[in-house]
């Protein structure tokens, strides 16, 4: 049953197949996983077919919600529910980053002072609990990565994607097409070039630095932390690569747009995470 957007009735959408192809996908990718890390037959082929099958959910389910989008389909209400479940998204994302910072804030500024106190000595004895360190159980030497140096790159990056993106958004609301199309180019372009950057960074560290993710406490909080991120960008790049493709077809006007305020939300909590990143990973 479904009510059209002048309605006064909230939408409801038909039955649809994609939230079981979805289940499938992940169950798929569940097996796959598990059988991979354990060296198990077929693990890698099932693995595949389950992000083989979660790309053909991912296009096919907001393939619909994007027809019944431009369709006209969706009221007021329909638009509140969108940005509430956008926000609280976030939300979670949000979450999920502070329990890392959690932990690199309970291992920098608790464990390892601890460790190295003299009540500690018996255990650890000649280790000075200061950061960075890999532990004192560590016993290969590493170089921390200089904030100063490819990391000042990607920030300066990312904050320029933060105004391009708002720029692209000012064209929007004006109605200048082609400022949003380019704004959302640029957008991209620094985005992809920010992952460039980002990986070329971690060879460097495995390669000079002997920064690997064994290297102790410090080596697994930098990639996890940093990896994480990485790949919210890499998420957020793709998301914005779609609203680019929309915008070129002809999508948004300047009253109904939310899907473009949605990756742009995301994008900005994007950069405001790297901020974050940059001060308590490379700079402090």
């Amino acid at each position: 049953m479904s009510h059209a957007a002048g309605s006064n009735r909230y939408y409801v959408p038909e039955p649809s197949i994609w939230p079981l192809v979805g289940s499938g996908a992940l169950l798929l990718l569940a097996f796959g996983a598990v059988l991979s890390m354990n060296s198990i037959a077929n693990g890698g082929l099932l693995l595949l077919a389950g992000f083989v099958v979660l790309l053909i959910m991912l296009f096919g389910w907001f393939g619909r919600v994007i027809g019944e989008s431009e369709g006209g389909q969706y009221n007021i209400q329909v638009d509140r529910s969108f940005r509430w479940a956008m926000s609280w998204f976030i939300f979670s994302e949000v979450m999920f980053f502070a329990a890392f910072f959690g932990a690199l804030f309970y291992v920098r500024v608790l464990a390892v002072p601890e460790l190295g106190s003299p009540a500690q000595a018996l255990l650890w004895d000649g280790f000075v609990g200061h950061w960075p360190t890999a532990g004192p159980a560590a016993k290969d030497s590493f170089t921390p990565m200089h904030a100063w140096g490819l990391p000042a790159i990607n920030t300066a990056l990312l904050l320029s994607s933060g105004v391009t993106i708002t720029w692209a958004h000012w064209g929007l609301i004006a109605g200048k097409r082609k400022q949003l199309i380019l704004g959302l180019i640029l957008t991209v372009l620094l985005g992809v070039t920010f992952l460039g950057v980002q990986i070329y960074e971690y060879g460097e560290a495995y390669s000079h630095l002997n920064l690997k993710m064994t290297t102790g406490v410090y080596g697994s909080t930098f990639y996890m932390l940093t990896g994480f991120h990485g790949f919210h960008v890499t998420l957020g790049a793709t998301m914005l690569a779609v609203i680019l493709v929309r915008s070129i077809k002809g999508h948004f006007t300047a009253e109904r747009h939310f899907a473009f305020e949605a990756v742009a939300w995301y994008w900005h909590f994007v950069d405001v995470v790297w901020l974050g990143l940059f001060v308590v990973v490379y700079w402090l």
